[in-house]
């Protein structure tokens, strides 16, 4: 499968939480920016939206509220992936029968598996629906790679659309093109690359950025889309305090914080994840006043 899921910009969601659970209602005003700002896709439960401290039942809520607050607005790509490959595939089961567009299927992390046990997961993942599937590289993460041999491997397979690249090798991009064909979608995975990602023939972004800069995100995708790279180059420099800022301490702690700063109050992250430090509070109140 080649035809890409979006071209653009996706935002990779937080999860808004009160210590009781997911807030729905801090989460509806979050979605009512990204439909205003017309984003073309939104990751629901990916590792910005903590995925890992989800329950199952939070992660099936979340999906479906998303899908119901969206519904022909924009496309709900459902975090699935897992390191547990049985686990993985019931998620992308219950993402499809809630009607969510897309999976987004990370890379299986603490098992450490061989690139023949990455086949053999995402091939037992893409068995358990028909949605189409993003693959997901974060080896920084997860300590697992996707090799381009295997990525072209698994671009065989009839619902994979595409990979979720968080290597901040601006090389694979061609490496995997070279291997999978100039017209298998790549998505960059990291904001400060966006511009070169696409320079290279990525089709957007996965964007933490765009859970605060909605707009500012699509103005750099969509000027990079219409080869409009001077404008982008500047749009990218524009935003590259603030995405300095967003990765200074591990992610999702600064976008939360950024967002709560901003009046969205979207909550701390779940431990371990801690608040974010005094010292980027300060640096992030000057940027954002």
């Amino acid at each position: 499968m080649t035809n890409p899921i979006f071209r653009g910009t996706c935002t990779a969601l937080v999860t808004p939480f009160t210590e009781s659970g997911i807030d729905f209602t801090a989460l509806d005003r979050l979605l009512e920016g990204q439909l205003e700002a017309g984003v073309e896709a939104l990751v629901v439960g990916g590792t910005t939206g903590e995925a890992a401290t989800l329950t199952h039942e939070e992660l099936i809520a979340l999906i479906a509220h998303c899908v119901r607050f969206c519904a022909g607005h924009t496309k709900i790509i459902a975090g699935t992936g897992g390191n547990d490959t049985r686990k993985a595939a019931e998620t992308a089961r219950a993402a499809a029968a809630l009607g969510a567009d897309a999976l987004l299927c990370v890379t299986p992390y603490y098992n450490r598996c061989t690139q023949e046990g990455l086949l053999a997961h995402y091939e037992a993942v893409a068995g358990a629906s028909e949605l189409p599937i993003l693959l997901y590289n974060v080896p920084s993460r997860t300590n697992v790679r996707i090799e381009p041999e295997t990525c072209a491997a698994l671009a065989k397979l009839p619902t994979v659309a595409g990979i979720k690249e968080a290597d901040p090798d601006v090389a694979r991009v061609l490496k995997l093109h070279a291997l999978c064909g100039a017209e298998f979608p790549v998505y960059c995975g990291c904001d400060d690359r966006i511009l070169p990602f696409m320079a290279c023939g990525a089709l957007g972004v996965i964007s933490v950025l765009s859970n605060l800069r909605p707009k500012a995100v699509k103005e750099l995708t969509d000027s990079a889309l219409r080869g409009e790279y001077a404008r982008a180059l500047n749009l990218q420099r524009e935003q590259q305090p603030m995405i300095e800022l967003l990765f200074r301490e591990v992610n999702p702690i600064p976008i939360k914080a950024a967002l709560n700063l901003a009046g969205f109050q979207v909550g701390n992250c779940r431990l371990p994840l801690t608040p974010a430090s005094d010292p980027l509070l300060s640096r992030m109140r000057e940027i954002l006043c």
